[in-house]
């Protein structure tokens, strides 16, 4: 049998570092709420005169390609889950395509939101166990600083939001690497987290920009209680469905890297599983919530600290809007 397996991981994540001090100074929060609230400390902001969804990526790609001794020829299919396009259309994929050089092989976009990665990663699992692709590079990237109301009307959302950019190389494999993922959504709830516009079931004049007046329909809109009493109960489901399809106890969990969207959420789940402190991997306390680049990014991080080793059992996990969920149980 034929399976796929990451030989690469990178991230990218952007030069400035926003504290938590630096928001108290745009809008009317402090240190203390948004830690006991998020446990984010800093975030990453883009600097619009040098980084790009595509550039982070490539970024990112490349430190993948390095670390897995490929060169970016060997890349035959790229998948990039983003909800921060640099264009409405076309996606980022064929930029990032450009970015690297490469000629004519397939890019596709995933819009997943907070689960985009894991989507992705389903995705390029699939392509390889049917023999269509053998290397496929997977990135998870966001811009969300630009979108942000960085006053106190916005402060519930844009304390949360970071930069950032992380990536996976899958290759062909006869030994055991992706077992199983999970893929979820329940539309009844998009619109408790979502970013309305701009889209397309507009009148014309509500869809012109330079008929807008009005731009809160842009921001991001977060029903925060309804997106967290969620989140607790379809995370542990999906970490549980991954584990029972294989046949395997939450015991078996080496590395659990959730996605970073709240540490309260991620403390909870931990709780939930009874896993120890060295078994589950945050740093949204360094980044924030980068959305789809979450958990590549924690991924690379993790396994460039050592703490992921051969023969691990990795699970990711995520929830975000849609809603959508997903799980994906690896073993390294």
């Amino acid at each position: 049998m034929q399976y796929s397996k990451i030989v690469g991981l990178g991230h990218y994540v952007p030069e400035r570092v926003v504290t938590n001090q630096d928001l108290s100074e745009m809008m009317d929060t402090n240190n203390e709420w948004i830690v006991e609230r998020t446990g984010i400390h800093e975030r990453r902001f883009i600097d619009p005169k040098m980084d790009t969804v595509a550039n982070m990526s490539a970024k990112a790609a490349r430190m993948a390609l390095e670390r897995a001794n490929l060169n970016v020829e060997d890349i035959d299919f790229i998948i990039l889950a983003t909800i921060t396009p640099d264009y409405f259309f076309p996606g980022s994929g064929v930029l990032l395509q450009r970015e690297l050089g490469l000629e004519s092989i397939g890019a596709l976009d995933i819009r997943n939101a907070c689960s985009g990665f894991i989507y992705a990663l389903s995705t390029a699992d699939q392509f390889i166990k049917t023999g269509m692709y053998k290397t496929i590079l997977v990135i998870g990237a966001e811009i969300q600083s630009t979108a942000l109301d960085l006053t106190t009307r916005g402060r519930n959302t844009a304390v949360i939001f970071g930069d950032g950019a992380g990536a996976a190389i899958l290759q062909a494999s006869g030994q055991p690497g992706i077992l199983s993922s999970h893929l979820h959504s329940d539309g009844r709830y998009a619109e408790e987290l979502y970013v309305k516009d701009p889209g397309s079931s507009r009148p014309h004049a509500e869809r012109q920009p330079e008929q807008i007046t009005d731009t809160s329909t842009f921001k991001v809109h977060m029903n925060g209680n309804m997106v967290f009493k969620h989140a607790v109960v379809k995370f542990h489901e999906v970490i549980m469905e991954a584990l029972d399809a294989n046949n395997l106890a939450k015991e078996s969990i080496d590395m659990l890297i959730p996605h970073q969207a709240n540490l309260r959420i991620s403390n909870y789940i931990q709780q939930k599983l009874g896993l120890p402190d060295e078994k589950v991997y945050n740093n949204i306390m360094r980044y924030g919530n980068t959305t789809a680049g979450s958990i590549p990014i924690a991924l690379s991080e993790a396994w460039g600290e050592g703490k992921i080793k051969t023969g691990d059992l990795v699970c990711l996990a995520a929830f975000g809007s849609g809603f959508t969920w997903a799980s994906s149980l690896i073993r390294w």
